[in-house]
C-alpha cells in the first residue's frame, strides 16, 4: 500500500514533531506486538522515551492539532517511558 506524499505532507504540516513521534510510536507498538518480544516491545518504549525526552524543546511548539499543550508535558511522557520500560525489560523472558 502506497501513502501519496501530499496526505503525509499534509499531517506534518498541522502538527510538531512531538506529535508525529507519538503516532510514530503507536504505530510501532502495533508492529511490534505482532512479534510477540516483550523485550522488543521494551526496546521499542526505551527508543521513543529517549527521543521525547532529548529532544530539542522547539520541535514541541504547539501546532494546529497538537495532542499534547506543552514542551513539559512531551518532556514527561518521554520520562514516564524512560522510566517504565527498564522494568518491563528485566521482567521480561522473551
Amino acid at each position: 500500500m502506497l501513502v501519496p506524499l501530499q496526505v503525509v505532507d499534509g499531517f506534518l504540516l498541522n502538527v510538531n514533531l512531538g506529535d508525529a513521534l507519538l503516532v510514530g510510536f503507536v504505530l510501532g507498538l502495533g508492529a511490534v506486538a505482532l512479534k510477540r518480544s516483550r523485550k522488543l516491545l521494551t526496546l521499542h518504549i526505551m527508543l521513543f522515551g529517549a527521543l521525547l525526552l532529548m529532544g530539542p524543546g522547539s520541535m514541541y511548539e504547539p501546532a494546529e492539532l497538537s495532542l499534547l499543550d506543552s514542551i513539559l508535558q512531551y518532556k514527561l511522557v518521554g520520562l514516564v517511558l524512560l522510566v517504565v520500560s527498564p522494568v518491563l525489560y528485566a521482567t521480561a523472558d522473551s
